[in-house]
């Protein structure tokens, strides 16, 4: 806490991230709070963001097919192991094996590898991207939570695309367990108290304050 007795950024975001997972009750301590998602173009250097996250957040790192994903994920896997962060990739199960992670991101097009992923990996968590009520209904039972998005107006590629916005969260999170994702930021994450989520997904908002 800051001497001032003023909350930093960085508390503020994580412990609404806590009170959101301890609120999604049976939940509570199985998954991440919060999640910070990589992104080549906008996260150069995830692994320095990744060492200052609060032990129990968790890291999706997504490579896009980056030649440099070998390098990149073995610094996060260093600097999570060390800040006791889980680490999870994007897609790529053969990378997520030689990273020995702690589990799985599956992009929404891709929702029908989850099956064959739980199978041969019981021990992973294992997210999937839904951009729609639609998708997260259909989700595979597989996974351990959905992350839903764009919530809120968001930057990068979910950009085009119009935000689902609180009342759609509720409605999935009702469903399933459910992360917020996309637009999500100091500002409006407090509007998320009281959906469901069982916490958050940010990539610029949690690179900026971490």
């Amino acid at each position: 806490m800051d001497p001032s007795g003023q909350r930093s950024d960085a508390e503020r975001l994580w412990e609404t991230a806590q009170a959101l997972n301890r609120a999604a009750g049976d939940v509570s301590g199985a998954l991440p709070p919060m999640l910070f998602f990589t992104d080549p173009e906008r996260t150069s250097r995830p692994w320095e963001t990744a060492a200052r996250l609060p032990a129990g957040a968790g890291v999706v790192f997504r490579t896009f097919g980056r030649d440099d994903a070998l390098e990149t994920g073995r610094r996060l896997r260093a600097a999570t192991r060390a800040a006791g962060v889980r680490l999870l990739v994007g897609l790529d199960v053969g990378l997520a094996e030689t990273l020995e992670a702690d589990g799985l991101h599956l992009p929404e097009r891709a929702l029908g590898e989850a099956d064959p992923v739980r199978v041969a990996h019981p021990e992973w968590l294992l997210t999937g991207a839904a951009h729609s009520v639609e998708a997260a209904r259909a989700a595979p039972g597989a996974l351990d939570a959905v992350v839903l998005s764009p919530i809120f107006l968001a930057g990068g590629t979910s950009g085009i695309k119009p935000p689902l916005g609180v009342e759609t969260l509720k409605m999935v999170a009702a469903l399933r367990s459910t992360y917020a994702l996309g637009g999500v930021t100091g500002e409006t994450v407090e509007v998320l108290t009281g959906s469901g989520a069982c916490g958050f997904a940010a990539v610029g908002a949690i690179q900026a304050t971490f």
